[in-house]
């Protein structure tokens, strides 16, 4: 009887000659396949460079660079149309955009210091009020009347809501700031006399 050994090395070897194979070289290619190390790598991230087109709580603001997960871009931003994918013509059309936007910011401060400049020059702007006992005028000036005196005289049309006035119940010389521009102020000074 021969051995479970002798048995498995003769069939391992006379299938190796089956496939035209001598079992010496063969087991030793086999050898040389199987002392090749293989090295799992890390699953690749796949992320998204996006642009957002509305403002988004927990993600950022409108027309802000973002790296989201494909999945997440894919399944619920483009479906919602709230966001798009970044590409070179898009780059360069918000840069356009950009350079747009700063331009108007840059001629509307100009515009507002011109006109701050204009208003400062002037001198004073003068108010005419009923008056009572002493220094006293009846009623008080309001914003409202700074901007009908300026429109008189000067032709511009101002908002009162960027008319800042102290309390005026007497005669005499006042400040009021206009705010034309986040950055601009105006200092114009009123001569408030009694008739």
């Amino acid at each position: 009887m021969t051995s479970p050994a002798a048995t498995l090395s003769w069939s391992s070897s006379s299938w190796l000659h089956s496939f035209g194979g001598c079992s010496n070289e063969a087991s030793e290619s086999s050898d040389k396949r199987l002392a090749t190390v293989v090295i799992a790598q890390k699953k690749a991230k796949k992320t998204r460079k996006i642009i957002l087109k509305e403002d988004m709580d927990y993600l950022g603001k409108k027309g802000q660079l973002l790296d989201v997960k494909a999945g997440y871009y894919r399944n619920y931003l483009l479906p919602m149309g709230k966001a798009q994918i970044v590409t070179p013509v898009l780059l360069k059309e918000m840069r356009m955009e950009e350079e747009r936007i700063e331009a108007e910011k840059k001629r509307v401060k100009e515009e507002a210091q011109q006109l701050a400049l204009m208003f400062e020059t002037v001198g004073a702007f003068k108010v005419k009020r009923k008056g009572g006992k002493g220094k006293q005028i009846f009623g008080s000036v309001s914003a409202q009347d700074l901007v009908d005196i300026i429109k008189a005289q000067l032709q511009r049309e101002v908002d009162k809501r960027i008319v800042a006035l102290p309390e005026i119940r007497e005669t005499g010389e006042y400040i009021a700031e206009l705010k034309l521009h986040p950055e601009v102020t105006a200092r114009v000074r009123l001569n408030v006399f009694a008739n």
